[in-house]
């Protein structure tokens, strides 16, 4: 009697060491060294520091969709060390825009760079935010899947437990909701855009998978 339960209690615990485990498939994108020079001189240019490297100390996790059917057309968009989109965000900087995740309409996760590397991602936040795109939202609409809801939670939970200064969880168009905290960034009062991902729907379903690690979003009242 005593070895059965023993037996239930060791596969009790092996089945939830199999449920909170996750896979993550490295794919990544250009990363020469002229790119992290150029990412270095970003830092520089609009956040006036002068770091030795591009290592951050994550304190957020942006949640993004990439406005783009497949995951090989958002690849190919940040595969470039150089950036190439007319523009604002061109005028920024060039260095390209990046991520250090990707999440395919079936839930799949791919890691495109280091975790703790900074990426163009969030205006203002990059140098304390790891970001996490999603396939989908063409013309701005929210087609996210419950897969892709279910990997983000996943995923949040992995890099919480990973990385203990994390302690923010926003969508993207939640971003200028910190300018004038501490934590934003951006030197250029002109350097702003308007974003509407990952939608409502899909943060409020993230938010409450992750609810018991007590995330913060933006500050109340912005």
């Amino acid at each position: 009697m005593k070895i059965k339960f023993l037996f239930i209690l060791m596969l009790i615990i092996i089945t939830g060491c199999q449920t909170n485990e996750i896979k993550i498939i490295d794919k990544p994108i250009e990363f020469p060294e002229q790119r992290v020079d150029m990412t270095l001189e970003y830092i520089r240019e609009h956040y006036g520091i002068q770091p030795e490297n591009i290592e951050i100390i994550p304190k957020m996790i942006v949640l993004h969709w990439t406005e783009t059917k497949t995951l090989q057309e958002a690849f190919d968009i940040f595969n470039s060390p150089w950036i190439d989109r007319p523009g604002m965000v061109e005028n920024a900087g060039k260095v390209n825009v990046s991520v250090q995740f990707i999440v395919d309409r079936d839930g799949t996760i791919y890691r495109l760079m280091p975790e703790t590397h900074m990426a163009r991602h969030v205006i203002g936040l990059n140098y304390i935010s790891i970001g996490i795109e999603n396939i989908g939202g063409v013309d701005g609409k929210d087609d996210m899947t419950d897969a892709q809801i279910e990997a983000n939670a996943r995923l949040v939970r992995y890099l919480v437990k990973k990385y203990p200064t994390i302690r923010y969880l926003i969508g993207h168009y939640e971003y200028t909701k910190f300018e004038g905290t501490p934590l934003w960034m951006e030197k250029d009062p002109d350097y702003r855009t308007i974003k509407t991902d990952p939608g409502s729907r899909f943060m409020s379903a993230v938010r409450k998978k992750v609810a018991r690690l007590n995330l913060l979003g933006p500050p109340e009242g912005r």
